[in-house]
């Protein structure tokens, strides 16, 4: 029973994480003034909130649902907060340094999730999930580094 309610614990978290990017993101691919930009972060929202369905699936199997409440509805991570004042000032390496811290938090929660006991189906989920994430906050550390 307690193994049961830590892998749930440990999905809804990604879940959580996964609303946080996907609704920053698609905030961004709104507000951002920069082509490139807009289309990247309409790109990285889409997948967010791919992970979500495939995650939301996952806790389906097991007979549980995802608390739609969350962040969705919520207040979006700390993270992603500052996102708006950098895109209203319109300066690219300071958008994509809050989208960077973003990731960070994305990355450090599948870095955990990676260590706990998770079936196999699941890990080999949040494993295809945690690269994407970390190619994603790469590119982004990438495009702040160039800016």
């Amino acid at each position: 029973m307690d193994k049961e309610k830590e892998i749930v614990s440990v999905v809804h978290h990604l879940i959580e994480r996964a609303k946080d990017g996907e609704k920053g993101y698609r905030t961004a691919s709104h507000d951002v003034h920069e082509e490139d930009l807009k289309g990247l972060f309409r790109q990285y929202a889409v997948q967010r909130d791919s992970m979500i369905t495939e995650l939301q699936d996952q806790l389906h199997r097991m007979g549980k649902t995802d608390n739609e409440s969350g962040s969705v509805e919520g207040t979006v991570h700390r993270a992603w907060l500052d996102l708006s004042s950098a895109i209203v000032a319109r300066d690219r390496k300071r958008i994509l340094s809050e989208c960077e811290r973003g990731e960070d938090y994305a990355v450090s929660a599948y870095e955990k999730a990676l260590k706990a006991d998770l079936p196999h189906e699941l890990k080999a989920i949040v494993e295809k999930q945690y690269q994407l994430v970390k190619e994603a906050h790469d590119h982004i550390r990438s495009l702040r580094d160039s800016a």
